[in-house]
């Protein structure tokens, strides 16, 4: 069994030492849109996603594959989840072997336990798809493509975050090292 390595602490001592994913769908004319992310716990940044019309293995692992190329994240890092079946599968639990990532899942059915990603997607339906009617999959993909990589990251201040945004605490802490 996987074990809880976060134990809903979530805050991290520097970039890339824990990330948290989660899956989550929006409604689209064309069907369902399936988006998934992972997230710095340190800065709250968006480092890993992917959005597909099937929710699959590969559609988590090209985000974990996005946020490994982008990221570079030394052995060890902490890759929080739910028991989700796409991540207690076992290609995936290997998948974050062979990069060194140290899988972590809060307990089954206990949303709190990945709150971090939870309140990610709820700010993303609450403040860009509660109200809109997406003709195509297309249009969602380009909508919350632009929401989380220009303004989530760049421009959205946190309160958790002393009202900076994910990409200020990170240049933050860059300039510090």
């Amino acid at each position: 069994m996987t074990p809880d390595l976060v134990q809903r602490g979530f805050t991290a001592p520097a970039p890339n030492r824990i990330w948290v994913g989660d899956v989550t769908c929006v409604a689209t004319r064309e069907g369902w849109l399936y988006v998934a992310i992972l997230l710095d716990l340190y800065s709250r940044k968006v480092v890993g996603w992917a959005m597909s019309n099937r929710i699959n293995m590969a559609l988590v692992r090209r985000a974990l594959h996005r946020a490994i190329v982008t990221r570079r994240p030394p052995p060890g890092l902490i890759h929080h989840t739910d028991r989700g079946a796409i991540y207690t599968a076992e290609e995936y639990r290997k998948l974050l072997a062979a990069h060194g990532l140290a899988a972590s899942m809060g307990r089954t059915g206990d949303c709190d336990d990945n709150a971090v990603a939870e309140s990610f997607f709820s700010t993303v339906k609450n403040e860009l798809t509660v109200e809109q009617h997406y003709a195509s999959r297309r249009d969602a993909q380009t909508a919350l493509f632009e929401y989380s990589a220009v303004f989530y990251n760049r421009q959205r201040m946190h309160q958790t975050l002393g009202y900076r945004s994910p990409q200020h605490v990170e240049e933050q802490a860059l300039s510090r090292n």
